[in-house]
C-alpha cells in the first residue's frame, strides 16, 4: 500500500494572501454594522437586505482566514487531518443562518407593501454609496497581485462582486425615492437582494452538507476516473473500492488497484501516484495494489457481515504482504 501527499506552498505568498483577506474581511465586517445601523436609522429595508449579503462576504472571509490558519496546523493523533473541517461546519452553520435571516426580511418586505413606513432618502444614498466603495476597496484587496492566482482568494472576490449588485441597487432605490417618494421601491429591492443572498446561502448550505457527509467533490466522476486509469496505464486491470472525499481545500482519495504483477512494483505505483496528480490534482491518495480480483465485488462497505469476508479480502490481496509499504513525501 501506497501514500502520498503534497502540501508544498509558498510562505511569504501565503502570509500576502493572509493580510489581504484579514483586510479586506475588516472593512466588510465593519460596513456590515454600519448598514445595519444606517438601516435601522432611515428605516430603509433595502439596506438591512444589503447588509444581510454582507454578512455573506464576511462569512466567506472568515472561513477562507480559519481555512488559511488551520492549514498551519499540524494533524495529531486525535486529528489525523487536522482541523480543517471546522471551516466546513461553520459554512453550514452560517448558510442556516442566512436562510434565517433572509425570511425575515422577505415577511418584513411583504408587510411593508401594506403598511409602508417613511425612508430618509439622502441617510440611504449615503450609506449605499459608502457600501459601494467599500465593496470596491474589498474588491482590489482580493483581486491584485499573486492572490489571483489563488481559488480560495478568487471565490472570497467573487462573493464581494455580487455583493456590488446590491450596492448599486441600494442606491437606484434611494434616488428613487428622493425624486419620486414612491416608497415601495424600497421592499421590492429588499427583496431582490433576499433572492441574491437565498441563492448564495442554498448553494453554501448544499455543498457543506454534502462535504460534511462526505460526498465526492463534484469535480470529481469516479467511473470516469476508473476507465481513464484502465486505459491509460497498462498494468491496471482494475479499480474498486474508490473513495473521494475534501477536507478544506484539499481531495483526499483511496483506492484499491488490481493490477498485472510487475517487474518494477514501486515504478508503477510511482506512475499510479503521478497520474492522479497531473490529471486529477490529487497529492493525497492512499492505493492499496491487488495481483488478484476481489471476490467481494466491490468490496462492500456498507455490508453489515464484515467479519470473515472482508478479512480474507484484506489478507489475501494486500500487496503488502507481498512487497514494503512505499511511502513518498
Amino acid at each position: 500500500m501506497a501514500h502520498i501527499h503534497n502540501h508544498g506552498q509558498s510562505s511569504g505568498e501565503g502570509k500576502e494572501n493572509n493580510k489581504r483577506l484579514l483586510a479586506a474581511f475588516i472593512v466588510t465586517a465593519a460596513f456590515m454594522v454600519i448598514e445595519v445601523i444606517g438601516g435601522l436609522v432611515s428605516g430603509s429595508l433595502a439596506l438591512l437586505a444589503d447588509a444581510g449579503h454582507m454578512l455573506t462576504d464576511a462569512a466567506a472571509l472568515l472561513m477562507a482566514l480559519t481555512a488559511v490558519h488551520f492549514a498551519n496546523h499540524k494533524p495529531n493523533g486525535r486529528h489525523t487531518f487536522g482541523y480543517l473541517r471546522l471551516t466546513t461546519l461553520a459554512a453550514f452553520i452560517n448558510a442556516l443562518a442566512l436562510l434565517v435571516i433572509t425570511l425575515v426580511i422577505v415577511w418584513e418586505a411583504i408587510e411593508r407593501f401594506y403598511q409602508p413606513r417613511p425612508i430618509a432618502g439622502w441617510t440611504m444614498m449615503v450609506i449605499a454609496i459608502a457600501g459601494l466603495l467599500a465593496n470596491l476597496l474589498s474588491f482590489w484587496l482580493l483581486h491584485s497581485g499573486s492572490s489571483e492566482k489563488n481559488m480560495n482568494m478568487r471565490g472570497a472576490a467573487l462573493h464581494v462582486l455580487g455583493d456590488l449588485l446590491g450596492s448599486v441597487g441600494a442606491i437606484v432605490a434611494a434616488i428613487i425615492i428622493l425624486v419620486t417618494g414612491w416608497m415601495p421601491i424600497d421592499p421590492i429591492l429588499s427583496i431582490l437582494v433576499s433572492g441574491l443572498v437565498l441563492r448564495s446561502g442554498w448553494r453554501l448550505l448544499r455543498e457543506s452538507l454534502h462535504e460534511l457527509l462526505e460526498g465526492t467533490p463534484a469535480q470529481f466522476d469516479i467511473d470516469k476516473l476508473k476507465r481513464e486509469m484502465t486505459m491509460n496505464i497498462a498494468e491496471v486491470r482494475n479499480i474498486h473500492h474508490v473513495h473521494i472525499w475534501q477536507v478544506g481545500e484539499k481531495p483526499i482519495m483511496t483506492m484499491h488497484v488490481q493490477v498485472v504483477p510487475p517487474y518494477d512494483h514501486d515504478g508503477l505505483l510511482h506512475r499510479i501516484q503521478h497520474y492522479l496528480l497531473e490529471h486529477y490534482r490529487i497529492s493525497h491518495a492512499t492505493i492499496q495494489m491487488e495481483y488478484q480480483s476481489c471476490s467481494q465485488g466491490d468490496c462492500a462497505i456498507t455490508t453489515l457481515e464484515q467479519g470473515s469476508a472482508s478479512h480474507s479480502h484484506a489478507a489475501q490481496h494486500h500487496e503488502s504482504l507481498h512487497h514494503p509499504s512505499g511511502h513518498q513525501h
